[in-house]
């Protein structure tokens, strides 16, 4: 019976594990994704980390190569093409240790932001629109070759906001009144596209123009714009028109806020991170099941735990935000399997909010799963009312336990309330786990610009939209579940200011910056497990779609080469 409850996992940990013996020096090959661009000019995976290197056609496992100071001490504040504000006040270099953890927050207070004008809106859209892929020649401009028509395949929802980004760059000077259009906004570069895309695009060009009313305080205007956007969108549409939706309704907010005529959201909610803790275990599940960035991080973050205590026989693991545990099924079957060290003792604790529902669910279906393979199992559960009250003695570790740590997606929650970071890491740091495994959002949504923060999250969030499309076409309820959570996250990035502003995710050379400050050194990822993310992202329908990069020694997972999580492994000094 307890088999049954975790008979979602879709794929044999031991059976991945045995089939990637002979690894070593291999060039692995990766379904490439479809590419409708023919070059790429900067990678947006390039404003999401220096050295960046793709995975989209193939994973090349090798040795990474070091940095030098100059690249690993500059400003990772945001790419210099869009440097108009310095939105980060981060650490310059490991001198300065000693700096307050707030120093990862831009502005935690209620301090007003400047808004950026209207010319400095339009070049950092323009950077974003033209640092992709330039459209295929073929495909785009001879629209007298018919096969072009024929057998070009359509434009994700992030491609359409792309172009869009393009095309009111080119026009916006010829934007006659909040209304009309320019004449002729598509000119002849994008007749291969067709009715409908054509109208997302113009759909996506007044999300755009609003925004840019937005930046400027132009609400009356940006209101207007608003409508036109609310009126041809909706929740239950395509992906261009949900996403257009939700940022719609994010902007309008703003616009309301700044009127005075709305509530303060309150600086000490995460409702992004509530609704996640409180999503149906049944539709997270299927979720779990259909969507492969859950899978490859797990799987990978897993991988790297079983490598790095694999001469130990009484385990503890540390999970920051237990969540579904599903990952743990896979530590138990490979812990099982192994032939050199038995183990005498796997014990899990879990951090709980107070009256979060899943930690005592997560413990019983934990439990039966390691009795069914008669693994010596202990479930322990540490529950605070808020981070700030974490200490090292609520973990009750034996002195012959080895330790890990796994943070999912929990830090960033965090990021607005540095007290709460400060503590949680440094409790971290004097447990001295052997491996601490960190999966994070992998995208820039801290600056004090809004157009900088409206901007990276439109393309984020339109890469998430599009994979919702793929991997939950037949499941609707997941689907609106998840982008109900997404929804959430969008207002807070867009509608928000000061501590208000709860969802700060950042890109991962900021947590390095950060976590030097704890002596902590970035372990990286064995090619076996590389290869065998690889091969869990193969076995899901959508998985050609699924990008596999590197930056550093840090794994980054995203969307037909769109940047949207990173998983990374560190140690203490």
């Amino acid at each position: 019976m307890g088999n049954d409850h975790f008979s979602f996992t879709p794929f044999n940990f031991r059976g991945i594990q045995d089939g990637c013996s002979s690894v070593q020096g291999q060039v692995v090959a990766f379904p490439g994704k479809h590419v409708f661009f023919q070059e790429q000019i900067d990678s947006f995976s390039t404003s999401h980390g220096k050295g960046t290197q793709s995975y989209d056609a193939q994973i090349h496992l090798q040795q990474d190569v070091p940095k030098s100071d100059i690249q690993m001490f500059e400003e990772f504040s945001i790419d210099p093409a869009l440097q108009m504000t310095q939105p980060f006040q981060e650490i310059v270099g490991l001198q300065n240790q000693e700096v307050a953890s707030s120093e990862l927050v831009n502005e935690c207070n209620n301090k007003k932001v400047p808004q950026s004008s209207s010319l400095a809106y339009l070049e950092l859209l323009s950077n974003y629109a033209s640092r992709f892929k330039k459209l295929r020649v073929q495909d785009i401009t001879d629209s007298n070759n018919s096969e072009a028509h024929v057998s070009r395949q359509d434009l994700s929802a992030e491609e359409i906001i792309r172009v869009a980004g393009a095309r009111y760059v080119q026009f916006s000077a010829h934007w006659y009144d909040d209304y009309c259009m320019p004449l002729h906004p598509y000119a002849s570069g994008l007749e291969v596209l067709s009715e409908e895309e054509n109208r997302d695009v113009e759909l996506a060009q007044f999300l755009l123009a609003a925004a840019e009313r937005v930046s400027c305080q132009q609400f009356e205007r940006a209101s207007r714009l608003l409508l036109h956007c609310l009126f041809n969108s909706s929740p239950s549409g395509n992906p261009v028109q949900r996403v257009v939706f939700h940022f719609a309704q994010a902007l309008q907010e703003r616009i309301e806020k700044e009127a005075g005529s709305t509530t303060s959201m309150g600086c000490a909610k995460n409702l992004e991170n509530e609704l996640i803790q409180k999503l149906d275990t049944n539709i997270a599940l299927t979720c779990h099941q259909k969507i492969p960035f859950n899978q490859v991080m797990q799987f990978t973050g897993v991988q790297a735990i079983v490598e790095h205590i694999a001469s130990n026989s009484r385990i503890h693991v540390i999970d920051v935000d237990i969540r579904h545990g599903m990952q743990w099924t896979c530590l138990m079957q490979a812990l099982v399997g192994r032939n050199e060290m038995k183990v005498e003792l796997l014990k899990i604790t879990a951090i709980g909010i107070v009256g979060q529902p899943n930690v005592e669910e997560t413990g019983e279906r934990l439990s039966s799963f390691a009795e069914s393979l008669n693994l010596p199992f202990v479930y322990k559960r540490v529950y605070v009312t808020d981070m700030i009250e974490i200490k090292e003695q609520q973990f009750e570790i034996d002195d012959d336990e080895t330790v890990a740590v796994y943070a999912p997606y929990v830090l960033r929650t965090m990021v607005s309330r540095p007290g709460c970071l400060e503590n949680l890491m440094s409790v971290i740091r004097n447990i001295k786990p052997t491996i601490m495994m960190v999966s994070e959002v992998e995208a820039d949504h801290n600056s004090s610009s809004f157009a900088i923060r409206f901007t990276e999250a439109l393309f984020h969030y339109s890469a998430f939209f599009d994979c919702l499309e793929t991997c939950l076409k037949d499941e609707n309820r997941g689907r609106l579940a998840t982008e109900a959570i997404l929804s959430e996250g969008i207002r807070n990035i867009v509608a928000a200011e000061g501590r208000e502003r709860t969802v700060r995710n950042v890109r991962i050379e900021v947590w390095r910056r950060f976590f030097a400050r704890y002596r902590m050194v970035e372990i990286g990822f064995s090619e076996s497990s590389l290869y065998q993310a690889c091969l869990v992202a193969k076995g899901f329908a959508s998985g050609r779609f699924c990008t596999l990069d590197t930056n550093g020694k840090c794994l980054i997972v995203g969307w037909k080469g769109t940047p949207l999580h990173s998983v990374s492994a560190w140690r203490f000094l």
